[in-house]
Order: structure tokens, then sequence, then C-alpha cells
């Protein structure tokens, strides 16, 4: 790359440190991301075992390749409402604490490139269960991207303590 090619880039925020990729999910009507890093996988609709006496966002667990993954449904960990039966979902799995997890979502997007000069903590008007699992948003031409923080979204002992 030439100086005058980097020069550009760099104007355009589109240098390594410049710039975040996420997965993107939609979860409701939110548009949300995961840090590509972070994404071990996106799957089809899954067959799913239920596990007795879960919390309620823990749909069960899946095969994946030989491993036992645990499905958490993102709407129930979010609050919203349950999604109709039979509606059509997908799954993107991340690696936590040396487990995997099914995210469940209603669907995933694109891998979507954004700017760091765009990052916003949360606002105050994000609802506060939001706010919970959220690093802070982008502003997008569609609307809010949140970024979802997957750590604080899988810890599950945080949520135990405060009820």
């Amino acid at each position: 790359m030439t100086a005058k090619s980097k020069k550009t880039a760099k104007a355009a925020g589109q240098d390594s440190g410049a710039t975040r990729e996420f997965v993107t999910a939609s979860i409701g009507d939110q548009i949300c991301g995961i840090a590509v890093l972070q994404v071990q996988d996106v799957l089809a609709p899954q067959r799913i075992t239920p596990i007795p006496l879960a919390p309620p966002e823990v749909s069960g667990s899946l095969n994946l390749r030989g491993r036992i993954v645990t499905a958490i449904d993102l709407r129930i960990r979010m609050g919203l409402p349950r999604r109709e039966e039979g509606a059509r979902t997908m799954s993107i799995v991340v690696e936590h604490q040396h487990e995997l997890y099914s995210l469940i979502v209603d669907d995933v997007g694109d891998v979507l490139k954004v700017s760091e000069k765009n990052f916003e903590r949360n606002p105050a008007t994000l609802d506060s269960l939001w706010r919970t699992y959220s690093e802070g948003v982008y502003r997008l031409e569609e609307g809010l991207l949140v970024v979802l923080d997957v750590s604080t979204l899988l810890s599950f002992s945080s949520n135990e303590e405060a009820a």
C-alpha cells in the first residue's frame, strides 16, 4: 500500500484500528451486532433438546459436530415476547468461558464493517434490560445497531443474584 492510499484509507475510516466488524442479527425489530471474532458459526434451525429446570431463556441443548451446545433464546433474554409457534429462527454460535452457546435470533444478516468513530455509549432512552447487555450502539441509516456484550449476556449468576 502506498503512502497516498494509506492516507485515503485512513481518512475513510478503513484502516485496521478504525473499524470493527459485526455479524448482524434481528431480535424482534432491533438490529444487533456480535463481534465477528466472537462468532464460531451461524446455524439454520436445529433440533433442540429441552433441559429440565433450566431458566426460561435456555431453550435446551443441541449437538454441533459432537459438542453439546446450550441454546439461549435472545428474545426471552432481552425481555421480548416469545415468537409464534413454528416461526423460523437462526442461531449464532459463540464461545464463552470454554463453552459453546447457540444464541437463537429471529434472523441473521450480513457482516457489517463500521467506523469506530461512530460508536456511542448506550443512549438513556434504550430499554434498561437492553442497556445491561449492550456495549453501546452505532447509528446506521436503517436505525440503531446495538452491540451485544456476549460475556454479560451469558452471565447467568449475576441475574440470579439480582432477582
